[in-house]
């Protein structure tokens, strides 16, 4: 792919996520996008062929550039506890965020789609957030700012907590107060009682 046509593709991503983030998934059309880009349908047709395979592309734009702001916050003498709490920080600040988010589009997306396991990019973002968490977990634990026995565990269970606060923002209001004291709840369990 030339170099214009990267630069028009990442346009066509970006203007959809734009959207998505107003539509949802299930209502927005591959006219909607064509609109909202300025372009011809044919121009969208070179490199998308359905919405679903757009979306797809703006799930991979996200995470890329969620990753690239997480790791670019991270000091250098950051601790293991230090990592964590920057990433329950970010997740605090999605969640409560008044901006339109992809959260909605994206599930109206896996349940319209049912997706096999290998090819669900939401498991696969799930599961490598878990790789990570669990890994700070490890070295937070042989470095004695954290107690656990069960890593990989503790892990998931954070990641299902953030995943239920998640739908809990785009479902009801959901409180500061209640997030903040969600996510004290779960560092409270990586440290001993002293």
């Amino acid at each position: 792919m030339s170099e214009k046509s990267a630069q028009k593709k990442k346009y066509i991503v970006e203007t959809a996520r734009k959207v998505f983030r107003e539509k949802g998934y299930k209502q927005v059309t591959m006219k909607d996008i064509v609109d909202a880009c300025g372009i011809s349908r044919g121009g969208l047709y070179l490199y998308f062929q359905n919405t679903g395979e757009v979306f797809e592309e703006v799930l991979r734009l996200e995470q890329e550039e969620a990753d690239d702001v997480f790791e670019q916050n991270i000091p250098k003498e950051a601790t293991p506890a230090d990592i964590l709490a920057l990433f329950l920080k970010e997740q605090k600040r999605e969640l409560l965020s008044r901006e339109c988010s992809l959260n909605k589009a994206t599930y109206e997306y896996f349940f319209e789609n049912q997706v096999s396991s290998k090819e669900n990019l939401l498991k696969r973002q799930f599961e490598a957030a878990v790789h990570v968490i669990e890994k700070l977990i490890q070295e937070g634990t042989a470095e004695g700012e954290f107690y656990c026995e069960d890593p990989r565990g503790a892990a998931r269970n954070i990641m299902y907590v953030l995943e239920g606060l998640k739908i809990a923002s785009q479902t009801r209001e959901i409180p500061e107060a209640a997030v903040d004291r969600e996510i004290l709840y779960v560092m409270q369990g990586l440290f001993l009682e002293e």
